[in-house]
């Protein structure tokens, strides 16, 4: 794991809210735009107009479904589109922020994920609500359920980042419930026991 003394979020913080005009902090930060196109340009001032707290959990929110959506190394355009979709309803953004949020998150997930993975949850874990963070368990398994089934990998990926929320063991089984019929692991059980 990398150690970065001073800093409490993370390249994905700095990459993610740079790219939403902010610095760690709040600060706003400076930008060359000139090789952005009119449209990234467009999205990316929508976007600094968020409080530098929204756009620390959106950024933070949006990373850690990217995280289970790649448990098992392939990020699926079905699980894109729901993270998408999660990340639009639950950080009241319009389709193209979200869109370019979940880019970027995927895009570190996939470049920073096996260093930075505990880091963006702890930070998530500080700065979220008991409520938010439920909410972000269940988001979890609705992404890795979006290809209408959860791999072994994913829920255990699950299992981890609700141990680094806080969640206990039973609350992980409650959560995970409701999916129960896409779980890889049930479906193989009733496979074996029909025939």
């Amino acid at each position: 794991m990398t150690n970065r003394p001073g800093w409490d979020f993370v390249a994905l913080d700095m990459t993610i809210l740079e790219a939403l005009g902010l610095s760690r902090g709040g600060q706003r930060a400076s930008r060359d735009s000139s090789g952005d196109t009119d449209t990234v340009r467009r999205i990316v001032g929508e976007l600094e107009a968020l409080e530098p707290e929204r756009a620390r959990y959106t950024a933070a929110f949006a990373y850690i479904l990217g995280r289970v959506a790649h448990a098992d190394q392939d990020i699926s355009e079905v699980e894109t589109r729901e993270m998408e979709a999660i990340v639009s309803r639950l950080g009241h953004l319009p389709e193209e922020q979200a869109v370019l949020v979940v880019q970027m998150a995927k895009s570190q997930n996939r470049l920073f994920g096996h260093t930075e993975n505990f880091l963006v949850t702890r930070e998530f874990a500080s700065i979220a609500t008991p409520e938010q963070r439920a909410e972000l368990l269940d988001c979890l398994f609705a992404v890795s359920a979006a290809d209408d089934s959860i791999s072994s990998s994913e829920e255990a990926q699950i299992r981890q980042i609700g141990s680094e929320l806080g969640f206990s063991h039973r609350d992980f089984v409650l959560a995970r419930r409701q999916y129960s019929d896409k779980r890889e692991v049930m479906r193989s059980f009733r496979d074996n026991t029909k025939g």
